[in-house]
């Protein structure tokens, strides 16, 4: 019996040129990253919805003494209805091939985007194993590693 190959999930940078090894560049901010020509981004999709919400995302303002709280507050987001397509449709694209997360943020170490990778290989991880459950979520966040 073949092992099923571990779903990889990748994060980087919109402005970084992309490599081969990105697989589906999806972009997972909101706003379109400035100064960018949509040509150069190269995307196979744009989820906005799988972005912090606009109120969120101006709360947080990228202040490091926030990120923890700005975890939880976007992991009860991801966990909402509104985000479940989005989420479900990222977990969709990393069945058999690399996901790379974008985000414009200048540092990953404080980006949603990290979070959102951590709780999208978590439910493609469950889903595999027919162990997902409708509408829950792992709990608590990481830093999603970047």
């Amino acid at each position: 019996m073949t092992k099923k190959r571990e779903h990889e999930v990748r994060v980087r940078r919109v402005y970084e040129a992309p490599e081969p090894e990105d697989g589906t560049r999806v972009l997972v901010d909101r706003l379109w990253p400035r100064g960018l020509a949509k040509e150069a981004a190269e995307l196979d999709a744009w989820l906005k919805d799988a972005a912090p919400s606009a109120e969120l995302r101006k709360w947080y303002g990228h202040d490091p003494g926030r990120f923890e709280e700005f975890a939880e507050r976007y992991g009860a987001e991801l966990a909402a209805p509104d985000h479940a397509e989005a989420l479900g449709r990222l977990r969709e694209l990393t069945d058999g091939d690399t996901l790379t997360l974008l985000t414009a943020t200048k540092d990953l170490r404080y980006s949603h985007a990290p979070l959102l990778a951590a709780e999208v290989r978590r439910g493609a991880h469950r889903g595999a194993h027919g162990r997902g459950r409708e509408g829950g979520h792992g709990g608590g966040h990481g830093g999603g590693g970047a």
